[in-house]
């Protein structure tokens, strides 16, 4: 009887570790498969982003203008609604600052005045230059009405290109140049040309004859008084 309870409870010993033996490698296998799943989901994200990175990267001036016509025309299309203005603007700015030069249109906009601003000041200027910018092309997008625009050529030389296109609607008839620059990968328009009449230039004079009559700083206070007088303009309207 001793022998047998000692061998019976010895099977018993021999039960539990099994047991314990079993659920530790159903426990293993779980955490194996659950790092596999977890190590696939990774790469696969990896992935991921590495081709939307290359894709980005790749794409030419005229891509780059196209989808930044069709990320505006999108927001038109959506936010057309007058009470829907205010939304529409901040839509605006966020297609400018991923897809245009804004720095560089600010800085020569100003001309040789631009030296003459601290840093602080060149900032806040970019900051009115942007929503200069945003108000201008919000009031034009107002008026589109299905026009047409065709993509009819591409011309590069190093990091810059140039990309001819044609605007074509029941009132309107119009040629459109669009001037970019690559950065870090990335087509970004710097200048419009329409009719050949430079977006840029047309800004330089206008600022060179404020400040010639007033000063900088006085340009800079008119900037600001338009960008409060859309909003107010917007809010009233609403």
């Amino acid at each position: 009887m001793g022998r047998v309870a000692r061998m019976t409870g010895r099977n018993d010993c021999m039960t539990d570790n099994s047991r314990t033996a079993g659920a530790a490698r159903r426990f293993w296998l779980r955490q194996v498969s659950w790092r596999g799943m977890a190590l696939l989901a990774a790469i696969s994200l990896l992935m991921g982003i590495v081709q939307a990175t290359a894709a980005w990267s790749e794409q030419g001036p005229t891509e780059a203008v196209k989808g930044t016509v069709s990320e505006l025309l999108s927001i038109l299309k959506e936010l057309k609604d007058p009470t829907r203005s205010e939304a529409r603007r901040w839509e605006i700015e966020q297609v400018i600052r991923h897809h245009v030069h804004y720095e560089d249109m600010a800085k020569r906009s100003l001309g040789a005045s631009w030296g003459q601003l601290s840093d602080v000041a060149r900032r806040e200027y970019v900051g009115l230059f942007v929503q200069l910018l945003r108000d201008a092309l919000a009031n034009r997008m107002v008026e589109y009405s299905g026009e047409r625009i065709s993509y009819l050529s591409e011309q590069r030389e190093r990091t810059f290109a140039q990309v001819k296109t044609r605007l074509v609607g029941n009132k309107v008839d119009t040629f459109i140049d669009f001037r970019l620059v690559s950065q870090d990968g990335r087509w970004l328009v710097y200048d419009a040309v329409m009719d050949g009449g430079s977006l840029v230039a047309s800004y330089h004079a206008q600022f060179a004859s404020i400040i010639r009559d007033a000063s900088c700083a006085q340009l800079m206070e008119r900037i600001k008084e338009k960008t409060l007088v859309v909003k107010l303009f917007e809010k009233s309207g609403s």
